[in-house]
Parts: C-alpha cells; structure tokens; sequence
C-alpha cells in the first residue's frame, strides 16, 4: 500500500472487483473477510492484509497499473433487470447499476430480461468499431425454454435463413445442454434474436444468459459484479490496436 491504511470498498474497487457501492453490499452480506475474519462495512486495511471475497482471495494491483491504459474496459455481469443504457433517467440502467467512477458506454446490449456478459469502456470511440466487427466474432449464450428441445428445434436453430429485421439468420452451433435448455454461438448481433428464432420454432425463452463474447468469458463473476479486462483480452477484443 502507498498509504499506511485503506478503505476496505477502496481496495475492492481499485483491484478491478466491483464498485465502491457494490463492495459495501458484499461487506454487508459478510462475503468478504480480512485475514480470514469476517470485515465490517468501513474497515480499514493495514500493511500485508489478506482480503477474500466468497472465499477467492482478491489481490491489489501493483502501484501504477491501472494507469497504463488511457480507457477504462470491464467486464460486467448483467442481471435480469438492468437497462443497457446510459440514459440518466431511465430507471434501473446500466451504468447507475455498476457506479463507476469514470463516464462507461456499453459495448452493444442484452435485453432488460437477459443476464450475463456484456463489455463496458470509458472509449467512446471505440464502441462502434467493436460492434462493426461484431459480425464476425463469437458470442455465446446458454438459453432455457419452457418445453422439451428437439433434434429438430436444435437442427433448425443451427441451419439459419429465419427472417428477420429485413435479414435473415445465418447458420450457428447449437448444442443441448439439458431437457429444456440448449448452448448457442451467434456471430450475428440481431435484436432479440435468439428469442425471436425461437418463437418461430413455438418455443418461448425462459432464461437467456450469456457466457462469452469471443475470448472473454464471464467465469466466476457473480450478478451485478465487473472487473477490469485482461490485456489478453483486449488484444483478442481489438487485435489491430496497439494501445488501449
């Protein structure tokens, strides 16, 4: 530490876990511990302090790091409820939910009722570049619907060609998971997509989430939890850019 003692919700929060607000939440739930001992909301940290959260050890950054990079680029996992948008006024929308302390857009959406990954960054400017490549990389989701999936579902999800927004679907993977779920890799980006080609198969969507998006995985963050993406994982994002 550069100082003799820190805020436990700003260790949190520098370290890339979560927001201040949210690393007050975790506290008060007794998620988090120092040294092994249950923390208090507004604990302090002294020198060489052990801090876990579920159990998963959480270190510091090394002084300097997070000053490398010009924008902030996290990964974020969306709960069923919050609003991918950055109107102020909307109720419930993304960037009130993470609190960051720099001004973040979010990298294209998830419905209001889907969960899961989705990219957030401070670089305005980079936003549309990802989504215009968007076409081409993988995003993959894990879907449960309210009745049994067929060979025949999964075959006609996989195939394409289902009309809509004036395009049509192009061919996928799709895969069962369960008696009423399925795991599905899109390199499309349509509104609503993945509910709509099931609609037109007579099923309705219970539970969308989405676990991927090319190289970047969702892992163990919990709902309503974000972290600071890797290097690896911008380059794999942006593989033409030099500097982030």
């Amino acid at each position: 530490f550069r100082h003799a003692a820190m805020r436990l919700n700003k260790y949190l929060s520098e370290a890339g876990y979560c927001s201040r607000r949210e690393a007050d939440r975790l506290i008060g739930e007794g998620r988090v511990t120092v040294n092994g001992i249950r923390a208090r909301v507004g604990a302090e940290l002294g020198e060489g302090d052990k801090v876990a959260v579920d159990g998963q050890n959480v270190a510091q950054r090394a002084a300097g790091a997070p000053n490398k990079r010009r924008h902030v680029y996290i990964a974020y996992h969306k709960p069923v409820g919050v609003t991918c948008t950055t109107e102020a006024d909307v109720a419930g929308n993304i960037v009130e939910a993470i609190g960051h302390e720099q001004r973040i857009f979010p990298i294209g959406r998830l419905d209001k009722d889907s969960e899961g990954l989705i990219l957030l960054t401070s670089n305005g400017d980079i936003v549309n570049e990802i989504l215009r490549a968007e076409n081409s990389k993988e995003k993959e989701y894990l879907v449960g619907v309210n009745k049994d999936v067929t060979m025949d579902f999964l075959r006609g999800m996989a195939r394409g060609g289902i009309a809509m927004h004036g395009q049509t679907t192009l061919p996928c993977k799709v895969s069962k998971i369960g008696p009423v779920g399925f795991r599905i890799v899109l390199t499309q980006g349509l509104n609503r997509q993945i509910r709509l080609m099931c609609t037109h198969f007579g099923y309705r969507v219970k539970r969308l989430f989405r676990s991927r998006i090319v190289n970047i995985q969702i892992g163990h963050l919990k709902p309503g939890q974000w972290r600071n993406l890797t290097d690896a994982e911008l380059r794999g994002l942006l593989p033409n850019r030099t500097e982030w």
